[in-house]
C-alpha cells in the first residue's frame, strides 16, 4: 500500500529533532512506540489517533470535552494533522465577543458578558454574531484555561471586576500567546493592566524616603514562585536539588527585594503624572475602561535605576545560575523597559523554568502525578525546540499531548495516572458532548441609573451561554469561575496532597483542594437538572427574562432501543456509545454491567402511560450516573 508522504512543519520538525535527542517515544495506532531519529527530520510519516476510545482520550486532554464529531473527525486526521489544524486555528476572542455584546448589541457590558465570551470559546461552535463563522480553536482555548491557573489574576479584586474589558484583555493574552514563547508570554502578562492591579505592579515606584514610599514587593515575589522558577531548585526532571538532604532554595529575600525596585515607574498608558500630586493618582479610565486594555506604559522619573541615591537601590542582584548573564547582577543607569527586559530574561532562562511549568502544564491537561521521566523530556523540548529556540510553547503542548505517557499512561502506571476532572471541565463536557444550547430569554428593555435605556438581547440567542442558574454562577455551584480565584494561589495548588490514601501514597491531587463534602453534594445535585430535565425543546417560562443552557436529549434516541424497551430491547448501544464519548472507552466491566442492569429495566410502561418517551429516560439516566460517577470523575 502507498502512503503519502508530506513535509512537516517547521514546529513539527523542531520537536522531531528535540525528542530524538531525547528518546522521546510517541504513541501509534496500537500504542507501539517508536523512538523518531534524526534521520526522519524532514519526511515523517502522518501516524494514526487509532480507536474511537484512543481518540475520545486525547480530546479529554486536549479540549473542553470529547464529541462524537470531533472523536470521528480525529480518527480521520491523526494526531499531527489534527494538531497542524488546531495550531491554524483563528483564536476566539473575548474582547470581540465585548464588541459584539456592546457596538452592535448596545448593551451595556459586565462580567456576565466575559463568562458568556469563556463559554462560547470553551463549548466553540457558531458566533451568535454571525452564525457561519465556527469557532473550533480548542486546544488553544484549553491551553489558555490551563495557564490561566497559573497566571492568576481574579474578579474577587474589586477594580478587575469593575471592568469586564479589563478582564477580557487579559485572558486575550493567555489566548494569544498560548502557542507563541513564553518569554513573550512572561512580558505580556507582567504589563497587562490586571495584573498591575492585582499583584501592585501597577503605579509602583522607586523609594522616596521623605513620603515613606517603598517598592512593592508583591509582583516581584509572585512572578518567580507561583509563574516561572517556584521555591526550589529543580533537577532537570522536577525533583528538587537536595544539599545535607534539604531542598536548596531558588531565591532569597534580597532577590525579591532587587526585583521589586526594578518593577518600578509603570502606570497606566494613559499616565500624566504631572497632572497629580503622587504617581499612585494616575487612575483607571472610570468612563470608558479604555487603559485597562492597553499594555502599561513606563516612567523613567518613578523608576530604580540604581543611580538616585541615596534611595535607589544599587546593583540590583537577581536570580543567579550558571549561564545568567552578568551573573544576575543589573548594572545601574538603565531605563524601565531595558531593566525590565534583564530581569525577565533573567528568569525565563533560569533551570526551572522548564520543569516548573512543563509539570504544570502536564497537570492541567493529562496527569496529576507525571513521572519525572515525563517531566525532563517536557522540560528538554521547552530548553530547545529542535531550532535552538527556548520557551517555543507550541512544541511544548504538542510534546505534552504526544508523549508515551500521555498516550499509555493508564495501561502503564494505573494507581498513579489521570486527574481529577476539574468542575468547569465536566460541565463543559456535558455541554459539548450533548449539543447544548442557549433557550428561552426576552429582549428586555433596562433602565439605567440616569433614566436612559437599552435593550438587553437574549431571545433567540442558542450560541449565546447565559444563564443565572447555567452559565453565570458556576463558583456558587462548583466552587470555580474563570478569572473568580480565592488568591493568587489558584483554586488548588499544584502539590496538594489529599488526605488518606493518597497521601499514604505520596500521590498530588490538586483539584481535590476544591473538593469538599458540600461541592461533591452541589455538583452531584446540580448535573442532575443539567443531564435529566433542562432540554433544548423544554417549554420557556414566560418570567425567565434571560434563559439558560440546556442539552438535546433526542440526538441519542436511536441508541436507547429500538423496540419496547426493558431487557429485551438492551440499553447496550447507548452504554457503549457513552462509554466512548464520556470515558475514552475506560469504563469496567462493573459498571459497565451495573449501568445495563438498571436501564434495562426501564421500557415503554416507564411512566405509567404518561408522555415522556421511554427511550428519554434511559438517556436521561445514563447521563446522571455515568457523570456523577467515580470512574468518570477521574480523566485517565
Amino acid at each position: 500500500m502507498s502512503k503519502t508522504v508530506r513535509i512537516a512543519p517547521r514546529w513539527r520538525r523542531g520537536l522531531v529533532l528535540a525528542l530524538a535527542a531525547t528518546t522521546f517515544f510517541l504513541d501509534t495506532a496500537h500504542a507501539a512506540s517508536k523512538a523518531y531519529q534524526p534521520s526522519s527530520l524532514l519526511l515523517i510519516k502522518p501516524w494514526i489517533s487509532g480507536t474511537p476510545a484512543d481518540a475520545s482520550r486525547f480530546l479529554a486532554q486536549t479540549t473542553f470535552g470529547p464529541t462524537d464529531a470531533d472523536i470521528q473527525r480525529l480518527v480521520k486526521l491523526g494526531y499531527l494533522a489534527w494538531l497542524d489544524d488546531q495550531f491554524a486555528a483563528p483564536p476566539t476572542r473575548m474582547l470581540d465577543y465585548l464588541g459584539w455584546v456592546k457596538n452592535t448589541l448596545g448593551e451595556d457590558v459586565d462580567t456576565n458578558h466575559v463568562l458568556e465570551a469563556w463559554w462560547l470559546g470553551a463549548l466553540g461552535g457558531p458566533d451568535p454574531g454571525n452564525n457561519a463563522l465556527i469557532h473550533r480553536d480548542q486546544l488553544r482555548q484549553r491551553v489558555a484555561f490551563a495557564l490561566s491557573e497559573i497566571f492568576v489574576v481574579s474578579t474577587k479584586t474589586t477594580l478587575i471586576d469593575q471592568f469586564p474589558n479589563g478582564q477580557a484583555y487579559f485572558y486575550d493574552v493567555l489566548v494569544n500567546d498560548a502557542f507563541g514563547n513564553f518569554r513573550q508570554l512572561l512580558e505580556d502578562v507582567t504589563l497587562s493592566p490586571a495584573m498591575g492591579v492585582y499583584l501592585n505592579m501597577l503605579s509602583n515606584q522607586r523609594t522616596d524616603s521623605t513620603k515613606n514610599i517603598h517598592p512593592d514587593e508583591n509582583y516581584a515575589r509572585e512572578v518567580n514562585q507561583l509563574f516561572t522558577v517556584g521555591l526550589v531548585l529543580l533537577n532537570p526532571d522536577g525533583t528538587p536539588q537536595l544539599s545535607g538532604g534539604l531542598p536548596i532554595p531558588t531565591y532569597t529575600q534580597d532577590t525579591v527585594k532587587s526585583f521589586a525596585h526594578v518593577f518600578t515607574g509603570w502606570n497606566w498608558a494613559d499616565c500624566n503624572p504631572a497632572a497629580h500630586q503622587n504617581f499612585s493618582d494616575c487612575d483607571v479610565n472610570w468612563t470608558t475602561g479604555a487603559n485597562m486594555q492597553q499594555p502599561m506604559a513606563a516612567f523613567a522619573n518613578y523608576h530604580d535605576n540604581g543611580t538616585r541615591a541615596p534611595d535607589d537601590l544599587s546593583g540590583k542582584q537577581l536570580l543567579n545560575y550558571p549561564g545568567a548573564a552578568n551573573a544576575g547582577l543589573l548594572v545601574d543607569g538603565g531605563t524601565p523597559q531595558s531593566d525590565l527586559k534583564f530581569a525577565l530574561d533573567n528568569i525565563f532562562n533560569h533551570p526551572n523554568v522548564g520543569p516548573f511549568i512543563g509539570r504544570q502544564l502536564i497537570q492541567r491537561l493529562v496527569t496529576s502525578n507525571p513521572t519525572p521521566g515525563y517531566v525532563q523530556r517536557i522540560a528538554t523540548v521547552f530548553n530547545d525546540n529542535g531550532h535552538g529556540v527556548r520557551g517555543d510553547l507550541k512544541a511544548v503542548i504538542s510534546a505534552i499531548v504526544l508523549d508515551d505517557e500521555a498516550r499509555n499512561g493508564a495501561k502503564k502506571y494505573p494507581d498513579s495516572f489521570g486527574k481529577l476532572r476539574e468542575p468547569l471541565l465536566r460541565m463543559a463536557h456535558i455541554w459539548r458532548a450533548m449539543g447544548a444550547q442557549h433557550r428561552c430569554g426576552h429582549n428586555k428593555v433596562v433602565t439605567r441609573s440616569d433614566k436612559s435605556v437599552y435593550t438587553e438581547h437574549y431571545a433567540a440567542q442558542p450560541y449565546r451561554y447565559a444563564g443565572w442558574y447555567s452559565a453565570w454562577s458556576t463558583d456558587y455551584l462548583f466552587n470555580q469561575r474563570v478569572m473568580y480565584a480565592n488568591s493568587v494561589f489558584n483554586f488548588f495548588r499544584p502539590n496538594f496532597v489529599p488526605p488518606g490514601e493518597m497521601a499514604q501514597k505520596n500521590l498530588y491531587g490538586p483539584e481535590f483542594q476544591i473538593t469538599t463534602d458540600s461541592q461533591i453534594a452541589e455538583v452531584t445535585n446540580d448535573v442532575l437538572p443539567r443531564a435529566m430535565w433542562l432540554d433544548i425543546r423544554d417549554t420557556c417560562d414566560s418570567t425567565d427574562d434571560y434563559g439558560d443552557v440546556a442539552i438535546d436529549h433526542l440526538r441519542d434516541l436511536a441508541l436507547a432501543g429500538s423496540g419496547q424497551g426493558g431487557p429485551a430491547d438492551p440499553a447496550d448501544r447507548l452504554v457503549d456509545a457513552y462509554n466512548v464519548r464520556f470515558m475514552g472507552g475506560q469504563m469496567s466491566t462493573y459498571m459497565r454491567t451495573t449501568l445495563l442492569n438498571y436501564l434495562n429495566r426501564i421500557d415503554h410502561y416507564w411512566d405509567n402511560g404518561g408522555t415522556q418517551d421511554w427511550r428519554i429516560a434511559r438517556i436521561q439516566r445514563a447521563l446522571y450516573l455515568i457523570l456523577t460517577s467515580p470512574e468518570y470523575a477521574i480523566q485517565k
